[in-house]
């Protein structure tokens, strides 16, 4: 099969049949056509149909198996296969102006990350790397789709996950048979999930009993597994009235495990605290998924760029000090993140499996940097838009009878009414509707706490040659 189209990817996701709950009711309809997932449903399709574009196509595949592969599965070994993938991320990230932090790609690099990283599970008690290399081979083939989850639920975080010594409430092994291990518990925080082929399950670090000790990866409709989503914050269909949720709102969901199976070919490794809590620094996860969100959060600021500058001209205050100043903050985030991602792609290195990685060091720097400056762009954006990003008619507005005064009284200094309201109402859902708040706080955590990110930059930063280069100054022996 390979490279799958829109119309593929949309009939295989209404064949999934998930068990999905939301406002209290579960899901029996097509996922395609429920308010709620239609948009980005369909955002998605767009993507994939973008693998079969004449233009594009050789720039979003490669060939493998005999057939068209979607490029983000490629492992990389030379720096050229870096640049490939990165121009693949952008060309998506820029179909959606990078507001979809699930897009395909960003899983389709974990899978092959995790893949390329397999040999670390070798010779380990209760691994099965065999495991990871087959998926990925199916992935590829299929063109299969994926969120994942690895974070316990936030009850009590000086306690072990148990309301009583039967019930666990973060996900754990309660029990292996012939034919697998049985998860029981809950997971957050699975974006999209229900909405893929697959849902990826493993620990990301601080696992301190084997139960808990664990990564595989099954169909999102497994029996037994349960997604809870939140509210939804579509605002309605109306691309005029809300043109980022009603194409680009992601579902976040709570994963409930009632006894899920998890078959032994789907296991990845189990009761093994020490591979739970190194697997992910061992691998290529870091270096190759950093590489595709720095990819999508530079385009994703170019679109804020573009917007604030939309609105400055709307309203004419380019002139401005103060406006020119604000403009220029976020200038200056933008070629930061740029000139950042580069220098990750140029310092590449072969790792021991014979696959290129990114430089981390950049990359995590960057990733420290966004979650700083995205909330401070959307106040900028907030700050010029001022009142006017308040007071804004609807696309019902201007089909009634007050259509003439809203083209007198709302016109822009360069712009007809319709397209100045369009332009504010951007500003006003990417930063102060609740689809925007939820974007801001999604990056603001997108790679966990932001105190630990910037600890962990601390503890990997080989201070010593800038030390020692002090201490000869001031002559301080050792």
């Amino acid at each position: 099969m390979g490279a799958i189209n829109g119309k593929q990817f949309i009939d295989r996701i209404n064949q999934v049949k998930s068990n999905i709950w939301i406002d209290g009711k579960q899901i029996t309809e097509k996922l395609s056509e429920h308010p709620a997932f239609k948009g980005i449903i369909k955002s998605k399709a767009s993507l994939y149909d973008l693998q079969h574009d004449s233009v594009l196509s050789e720039k979003l595949t490669f060939t493998e198996f005999n057939d068209k592969i979607s490029l983000s599965f490629l492992q990389p070994k030379t720096i050229e296969d870096l640049v490939k993938r990165r121009i693949m991320f952008e060309i998506w990230a820029k179909n959606t102006n990078g507001m979809m932090g699930r897009s395909p790609d960003y899983m389709n690099t974990v899978v092959m990350a995790f893949a390329s990283s397999a040999s670390y599970l070798n010779s380990k008690e209760n691994c099965f790397p065999k495991n990871i290399t087959a998926l990925y081979q199916r992935a590829m083939k299929e063109d299969l789709s994926f969120t994942h989850t690895f974070i316990t639920p936030q009850v009590n975080r000086s306690q072990l996950m148990w309301v009583n010594s039967k019930e666990p409430i973060s996900a754990k092994v309660v029990e292996k048979n012939d034919q697998g291990i049985i998860i029981k518990g809950a997971r957050l925080l699975a974006t999209q999930g229900g909405l893929t082929d697959e849902v990826l399950v493993y620990s990301a670090g601080g696992v301190y009993d084997l139960d808990s000790a664990f990564a595989f990866s099954i169909p999102s409709d497994t029996e037994g597994l349960k997604f809870i989503c939140r509210q939804s914050f579509v605002g309605g269909e109306s691309t005029f009235n809300f043109p980022l949720s009603s194409r680009f709102e992601e579902m976040d969901t709570l994963l409930v495990f009632d006894h899920v199976l998890v078959p032994w070919e789907r296991v990845f490794f189990y009761e093994n605290i020490e591979v739970a809590n190194t697997f992910i620094l061992q691998s290529s996860f870091h270096s190759n998924a950093f590489h595709q969100v720095i990819t999508r959060q530079i385009v994703k600021t170019e679109f804020l760029l573009g917007l604030a500058e939309l609105l400055v001209n709307a309203i004419n205050i380019g002139e401005y000090l103060h406006i020119k100043n604000k403009l220029s903050e976020i200038i200056m985030g933008l070629e930061t993140m740029k000139a950042l991602l580069q220098k990750a792609e140029n310092e590449a290195a072969l790792d021991d499996s014979g696959f290129m990685r990114p430089n981390l060091l950049p990359l995590q720097v960057a990733s420290n940097i966004f979650p700083k400056i995205y909330p401070r762009f959307c106040e900028i954006i907030q700050i010029i838009g001022a009142s006017g990003i308040i007071t804004l008619p609807t696309e019902e507005d201007f089909n009634s009878e007050i259509r003439g005064d809203l083209d007198q009284y709302l016109q822009g200094a360069c712009c007809n009414a319709v397209d100045r309201v369009k332009i504010f109402r951007l500003a006003w859902e990417l930063t102060m509707s609740s689809f925007g708040t939820r974007q801001t706080q999604y990056e603001r955590y997108f790679f966990g706490d932001p105190v630990r990110l910037s600890g962990s930059l601390y503890n990997s930063f080989e201070k010593e040659p800038y030390v020692a280069r002090v201490k000869e100054f001031l002559e301080i022996d050792d």
